[in-house]
């Protein structure tokens, strides 16, 4: 059985429990939350070490054929036009959809948040290697160690040969044991399923959000289905697109629910190889980077909603500096919130209340009860972006095996 199909059942199931269990009993109030949490940290298992081996192989395997500084460059190039196509999505169909206003809650904010650069900075080269392998959610210092130590091992191939073939084993059987971990992470989206149903159906409930759900929801229809396969298929010569999409399926359906990119970054990898046919060496760079980098479906989530807190705080129009401020924020922020694997959409919607101020730094206090939902359609962008983004890169270094439709996992 297909992975997708696992996933999309476990999914129905969770959403069918969520459905027919009191909200407020005992599985629902406790237990659900327990079970999330450990599907999340299930399907996450053993993705620190094999990034870590993989990456080193593969950043020796690329710079060995001399190929690494272009697949950087390809890498970052993709990164930033995508995150400038779906910030530039966000602020004109905010601008062009006119949603109705939000009433203005009566809470107050309870504490500032911040990216905390400087402190992240400093987590890429700590006081102790071995810390990078003990936060599961800041993975850059653990690509910074991997690059490295890939670098390293190419300075001297005779040394470091019984390294690399200690490293490829064990990369690969990291993959093995995550693909299991991935396989049985299908029981784990009844529980995820499940809590997202419930924040679904509050923020459904209330009637105030539902214009915004449809409006990101086509949004997404809009990129997934017809900007990426476009460029795809005219500007790069694909004459498949949607292959890549269909090998997607998992990935965004675990976006989706979740909200949460690590947990989809082994699901990507795994079917950017076995689906894609992408060549390990680079698909255990392009994946992860993408992970941490690339954030445009935050960006295109934060531009809808600041300019719906705007348009509910005030009936005057919205300048032309305005726009140009939040597409340019918007960009920005998305590029800092690598360390913040859940959440980080609405984390960055508050700090760009607190940047533009002028009354509006409690805005994103509107957008609270929905938080949840808007951090699960931003993750869902990111995973499609991650997707198409890697194979692109491959199939440009002729690094991809074709593989028929029926063969994928």
């Amino acid at each position: 059985m297909k992975i997708w199909i696992k996933f999309l059942i476990g999914s129905v199931l969770g959403i069918i429990i969520a459905l027919i269990l009191p909200a407020e009993g005992f599985f629902m109030q406790k237990l659900l939350p327990y079970m999330t949490k450990f599907a999340i940290r299930f399907g996450r298992y053993l993705l620190l070490p094999l990034i870590f081996f993989s990456m080193t192989v593969s950043v020796y395997k690329l710079r060995e054929s001399g190929i690494l500084f272009k697949t950087a460059v390809k890498t970052s190039l993709v990164i930033i036009i995508s995150s400038l196509i779906l910030t530039a999505i966000g602020v004109i169909s905010g601008l062009i959809i006119k949603l109705p206003r939000i009433p203005i809650p009566v809470e107050k904010i309870s504490q500032s948040t911040s990216f905390d650069i400087a402190g992240n900075l400093l987590k890429i080269f700590p006081e102790s290697i071995f810390s990078v392998f003990l936060d599961g959610a800041y993975l850059l210092p653990l690509y910074v160690l991997a690059g490295f130590a890939g670098a390293g091992c190419y300075t001297d191939n005779n040394i470091s040969k019984p390294i690399l073939t200690l490293f490829d084993s064990l990369s690969k059987v990291c993959y093995s044991i995550m693909c299991f971990f991935t396989d049985m992470l299908a029981f784990g989206m009844i529980p995820i399923a499940a809590s997202w149903t419930v924040d679904f159906l509050a923020a459904f409930k209330t009637g105030i959000f539902n214009n915004l759900i449809i409006l990101l929801t086509i949004d997404f229809i809009i990129v997934t289905f017809i900007i990426f396969p476009l460029i795809l298929r005219f500007k790069f010569k694909e004459f498949h697109p949607f292959r890549i999409l269909y090998a997607s399926i998992t990935s965004i359906l675990t976006a989706f629910l979740s909200g949460d990119t690590n947990l989809v970054l082994a699901l990507n990898m795994r079917h950017g190889k076995e689906s894609l046919g992408i060549h390990r060496r680079i698909n255990s760079v392009t994946m992860p980077v993408f992970s941490t980098f690339s954030r445009g479906g935050s960006a295109l989530v934060i531009s809808i909603c600041f300019i719906i807190i705007l348009r509910s705080y005030s009936s005057l129009g919205i300048k032309f500096f305005d726009v140009i401020w939040l597409f340019a924020t918007a960009f920005a922020c998305s590029f800092f919130l690598g360390a913040l694997p859940t959440g980080g959409t609405f984390i960055a919607l508050t700090i760009i209340c607190s940047f533009y101020g002028r009354g509006y730094t409690a805005g994103y206090l509107l957008l609270k009860p929905i938080a949840p939902l808007l951090c699960a359609f931003a993750a869902a962008f990111d995973a499609v972006v991650a997707m198409f983004g890697s194979y692109l890169i491959a199939s440009q270094s002729k690094l991809t095996e074709h593989k028929d439709t029926k063969y994928f996992i």
